[in-house]
């Protein structure tokens, strides 16, 4: 999995999709998302077929944070999504403790898919990205940042 040469097909997914569509956004507005410096892109295929991708963002305060997870719609409920997010917990997990990520508050289906898969939510940011929704901050972790010694 990489992310070259696939910033196009990642927004083009992400403005068919919600929940950017119901928050608003437009293709181009998420080619920008895409391609801000400083995240991982890694793209996801099924029989070379472009299939979903993740961007993740190591860097800052909340190093591990999973920016953006995309499936395209034939390949849901199929596994993809989780051996996705399998992959996205492994490549953070090498260098933090701490996995991070936002759902939005409506956006019911992602939110039990992340507490299947263990993350819990740890804040919620009312009115960040649009009026009227809360983005909930969620943590899936393997250990404290600084583990004290006995």
């Amino acid at each position: 999995m990489s992310g070259a040469g696939h910033e196009r097909d990642c927004a083009a997914l992400m403005a068919e999709s919600d929940p950017w569509l119901r928050l608003g956004y437009g293709f181009e507005d998420l080619l920008r998302t895409v391609r801000l410096p400083g995240r991982e892109a890694y793209v996801a295929q099924v029989d070379e077929q472009f299939a979903g991708f993740l961007l993740l963002n190591l860097q800052g305060t909340f190093a591990g944070y999973i920016q953006t997870i995309g499936l395209a719609a034939q390949f849901r409920g199929l596994g993809y999504g989780t051996r996705l997010m399998a992959f996205a917990e492994q490549r953070i997990w090498r260098d933090h403790q701490n996995v991070f990520l936002c759902v939005s508050s409506f956006n019911q289906a992602a939110r039990r898919f992340y507490q299947r898969l263990g993350y819990q939510q740890v804040g919620e940011l009312s009115d960040f990205l649009v009026a009227g929704h809360a983005e909930l901050l969620l943590r899936k972790t393997i250990g404290p940042l600084h583990a004290r010694k006995s």
